[in-house]
């Protein structure tokens, strides 16, 4: 077994059945995300559109990819058709530019929203308010080609176990609030997308249903020049 492999193993044994795991790839080769796809990793996690659509064709179909980083409006066109979910809707302008581009191919893009709730200002993300304003418009109710699925979010990056715990619940009682609030009765409506590395165990116990992680499969992140 590589260690790839056994790092997967690892960690499914650690994680509730009822966590979805998704590998985050970014910067790792297509032979690494390969001998993941062997131990039988199908999510995969990636935040650079150059770099998912350079290694999507060399690798098997039913890789499900997650897009986790900042996108840019201008390239939600290229990843729409094979984008298994956008977890990182951060605006109200960009998923309405996911509902149009996917309407032009008839195709229903799941989506997480991203909600702001580090401390740190480089992260992106909604506040609630925004996140209220747009759930109750005309607008957004006419969009049929996007789903929400629920919800992400980012840590602060610190080692204080307490702040992240307090982070991570903030963004479990978001989506509660919005579970019963605009989404009640519909089951798809229903990922918490954090926690990474270094904080999953924190996230798992504050709701987290879908972890993403890295270096704990593949090593540390290659730079990119």
């Amino acid at each position: 077994m590589s260690d790839i492999a056994a790092n997967i193993s690892t960690l499914k044994q650690q994680i509730p059945s009822s966590v979805k795991l998704v590998a985050v790839s970014k910067t790792k080769p297509v032979t690494d995300i390969m001998e993941a796809y062997n131990a039988g990793q199908r999510y995969f996690g990636e935040n650079r559109i150059k770099e998912l659509l350079n290694k999507k064709d060399l690798l098997p179909l039913d890789i499900e990819w997650h897009l986790i980083g900042h996108l840019q409006s201008n390239k939600v066109k290229t990843i729409i058709p094979f984008i298994s979910m956008i977890q990182s809707v951060d605006s109200y302008k960009l998923l309405k530019i996911i509902n149009s581009e996917a309407l032009k191919i008839n195709k229903i893009v799941d989506c997480l929203l991203q909600i702001y709730i580090a401390t740190e200002e480089t992260k992106f993300g909604f506040n609630m308010k925004e996140v209220d304003e747009m759930v109750e418009s005309q607008e957004f109710m006419n969009m049929k080609y996007i789903r929400i699925c629920g919800v992400m979010g980012m840590a602060t990056l610190t080692s204080d176990t307490g702040q992240l715990g307090k982070e991570f619940g903030y963004l479990t009682d978001c989506f509660k609030s919005l579970k019963n609030r605009y989404f009640a009765g519909i089951p798809h409506f229903k990922e918490i997308s954090m926690g990474m590395s270094g904080d999953y165990e924190i996230a798992i116990k504050e709701g987290s249903s879908m972890v993403r992680i890295g270096s704990l499969i593949f090593g540390e992140r290659n730079k990119i020049n």
